[in-house]
């Protein structure tokens, strides 16, 4: 059955898909040699250190043991439950098995309940219970890894899944019932491993070592097939248990000893490792769900503001070009409606009108590049013959509005590399700005611009007025979208502004112009040719 591309996706970020990282790979092998560490020196320098028994140790492991595995085997199940996968099912079952075996395990032991053992057991309850757990849980991970490239379950229905978890639980936990029955009721027919509560046999060694073979077995499969984060960490864990029988043997085989404390510890560690990588996976999942919930609202948050925000532009943009052929279109008439009409100026008002038209369709086509990733095309630019060109856009109001222009122009400026409509616009919006803030001004209104080298790679435009100037609480919201000091305004001409300036490789900003008014400054690279 084939699954889609977002389905295979997001089976890429589980541990049971995940491939392992160079540094996982170095971290596993410094446990390994952690491990092997350990174990040479328990069962070398410290192996004569004489210990007394715990009575609480054993409980507590116990404890430990069952808390842990289960916790694990919940986990691997809900794994299974998203991946339908068979090898995790039977890895689940796996700690299933060794969380359930520690509690008959815990209360069978010599001295717990009873000085022979509880549960009506003897002498080998224990030690055979400790037999079939180890087996078992070697024969599921042996399983695991011969199911790993199975086809998941994709045609079970959710309820489907949940009735194979409980059926699994409920099948293992049969299994762990009948296998203490057997070693606590029958525990005088089996063979003798345990000579008192502490020494054992010579019959251990027969034990252990088709105990020790099964889990090589299950670890050189796992190695010739292993493929993901957990399989790593199941590899280890192999390992630590490996060590850990070793140690029930070498150098002395004997409860209570050294070697054999180590080995519970090894015991407690080999159920921890895989337990600790999943935990860390529910908490890299849970990151990224809630990483892509809030870049959902975000997105659905800007499609908003897109919406509003191109309606608001277009609006913006084309009011400059539509009043300057209203104008213009007044004018015109203005002379024809003469006694003896003046057909020249007429005509060169009605020029403005066709030249303002073209002037709007590329504003509009420039409009759509702002919301595209695509880049326009650009051409060598004189600044310069930027600004002239913005002047003369912006001329009649200049005129209405009764504003004195000054500039300072640096005659020795490089060229720059840009889209001419797009500059032209943002020095049309930053002089119309600056017409409306000195409009409702008293006093002289004189606006200067000056152009100027700002360092070895780019130069300086500034747009500076003598208006009412921009409050310091102000200074980085006017160039957010839809933020306006105006009360007709609509808050996009700004944003727009920086935009189009960070697109061509510069910056937009504002400073105060002392003692009254603003000055807009923007750089621009100079041509990489020049």
């Amino acid at each position: 059955m084939e699954r889609s591309a977002a389905g295979l996706q997001a089976h890429e970020f589980v541990l049971s898909n995940l491939s392992p990282s160079v540094a996982q790979r170095r971290f596993a092998l410094g446990v390994v040699l952690v491990l092997l560490g350990v174990f040479v020196i328990v069962a070398g320098p410290l192996s004569d250190l004489p210990l007394r028994r715990v009575d609480a140790f054993i409980p507590a492991y116990g404890t430990a043991i069952f808390v842990i595995d289960s916790i694990t085997a919940a986990l691997l199940f809900a794994q299974f439950s998203v991946l339908r996968s068979h090898a995790l099912l039977a890895l689940a079952n796996g700690y299933s098995l060794t969380a359930l075996i520690a509690i008959p395990w815990t209360l069978t032991f010599p001295g717990v309940l009873a000085p022979e053992g509880g549960l009506g057991g003897g002498l080998q309850s224990t030690v055979w219970l400790y037999v079939l757990s180890h087996v078992g849980f070697a024969v599921f991970a042996i399983v695991y890894t011969l199911l790993k490239d199975a086809d998941p379950m994709e045609w079970l229905s959710p309820r489907s899944i949940r009735a194979r978890v409980l059926t699994a639980v409920g099948l293992v936990t049969a299994l762990v019932c009948c296998a203490t029955v057997f070693v606590t009721a029958g525990h005088a027919l089996l063979p003798r491993i345990m000579l008192n509560t502490a020494e054992v046999s010579y019959l251990w060694y027969y034990a252990i070592g088709p105990m020790a073979a099964l889990f090589v077995v299950a670890l050189v499969l796992l190695w010739l097939r292993h493929r993901s984060v957990l399989d790593l960490w199941l590899m280890l864990v192999l390992f630590a248990y490996i060590i850990e029988i070793a140690l029930t043997a070498f150098p002395i085989p004997y409860r209570f000893s050294v070697g054999w404390y180590a080995g519970r510890v090894y015991g407690v560690l080999s159920g921890s490792l895989v337990l600790l990588i999943l935990m860390k996976e529910v908490t890299m999942l849970y990151g990224e769900l809630l990483r892509a919930v809030l870049a959902q609202r975000r997105e659905r948050e800007v499609r908003l503001l897109t919406g509003d925000a191109v309606a608001a532009t277009v609006a913006h943009e084309i009011k400059q070009p539509l009043s300057a052929m209203t104008m213009n279109a007044s004018t015109s008439l203005h002379w024809l409606d003469r006694a003896t009409p003046n057909i020249d100026e007429a005509k060169a008002a009605l020029q403005r009108i066709v030249n303002n038209g073209h002037r709007a369709g590329e504003v509009i086509e420039n409009i759509r590049t702002l919301f595209k990733s695509d880049a326009r095309t650009r051409t060598s630019l004189d600044v310069n013959n930027l600004i002239r060109e913005a002047l003369a856009l912006v001329r009649d109001d200049l005129q209405t509005h009764r504003v004195a222009v000054q500039t300072d122009y640096n005659q020795s400026l490089p060229p720059i590399e840009g889209n001419e409509v797009q500059l032209q616009q943002v020095l049309v919006n930053l002089i119309t700005n600056a017409i409306d803030s000195m409009a409702t001004e008293d006093g002289d209104r004189v606006l200067s611009l000056r152009s100027k080298v700002y360092d070895s790679g780019s130069l300086m435009v500034s747009v500076e007025d003598v208006g009412k100037g921009v409050e310091p609480s102000a200074i980085d919201l006017i160039f957010k979208p839809q933020f306006t000091t105006k009360v007709h305004g609509m808050g996009m001409g700004l944003s727009i502004c920086r935009s189009i300036i960070e697109a061509h490789g510069g910056r937009l900003w504002v400073t105060a112009n002392l003692p009254r008014g603003a000055i807009f400054h923007f750089t621009l690279p100079a041509h990489r040719e020049y």
